[in-house]
């Protein structure tokens, strides 16, 4: 089924000329076409249409995802933030007072991954050692890319420490590549990299809305 996504301000990738009211044709698990919104609406008059506020961008890449996900713990809300508190616990005394087990790591790495999808990311680049913890990240969807050097502190916020919006970005928006994207809350590039990725409204893989801000 075609599917048309708009949004206020497309940005097809890094560099890229941002576009008022384009659009992205989705069909599957592949993008169709990429550009003005009346254009491809009016090639596609049968697709549906999902109009998003804000700017719609390639999804996110997030570094150094084996230590946001195999050596953090992210407390089961409701059921633990009155014991543990809603902050994600990492450290190696916090992690063994938690006496953590494979099975209690792939359920943290299942809020983990959903805590990535609500910031736009699409891509997680890191090395997984837990099976059970491999298992979540791909049952998420997120697409796995061999892990390499950054500075700083790993962050669930990809957009965290980077120069430029762009530089988060995890490949470009145009005919034949995979429907990855995301959609923020904001009026531009420069907007999104001060309020960061926690503006999210929307994030898709392989054509599938995996997030959607309620």
């Amino acid at each position: 089924m075609l599917t048309l996504h708009t949004a206020d301000l497309l940005v097809t990738g890094p560099g890229a000329t941002p576009l008022p009211s384009g659009a992205v044709l989705v069909d599957g698990a592949g993008i169709v076409r990429v550009g003005p919104y009346e254009e491809i609406g009016a090639a596609a008059p049968h697709a549906r249409v999902r109009r998003w506020p804000g700017v719609l961008t390639p999804g996110l890449l997030a570094r150094g995802a084996d230590v946001l996900l195999e050596r953090t713990y992210y407390p089961d809300d409701p059921y633990e933030v009155t014991e543990l508190g809603a902050d994600p616990i990492s450290g190696d005394g916090a992690l063994a007072a938690l006496k953590m087990t494979e099975a209690r790591w792939g359920h943290s790495a299942r809020r983990g991954t959903q805590k990535l999808l609500a910031r736009g990311v699409v891509a997680v680049a890191g090395r997984f050692t837990v099976a059970s913890v491999r298992t979540a990240v791909v049952r998420s969807g997120l697409t796995v890319v061999p892990p390499a050097p950054y500075e700083g502190e790993p962050s669930l916020d990809p957009l965290a420490g980077r120069e430029s919006a762009g530089q988060a970005f995890h490949g470009v928006l145009e005919a034949g590549a995979p429907a990855r994207f995301a959609v923020f809350a904001v009026a531009d590039e420069a907007e999104l990299l001060a309020r960061g990725a926690r503006t999210c409204v929307a994030t898709v893989i392989s054509g599938r809305l995996l997030h959607r801000r309620r």
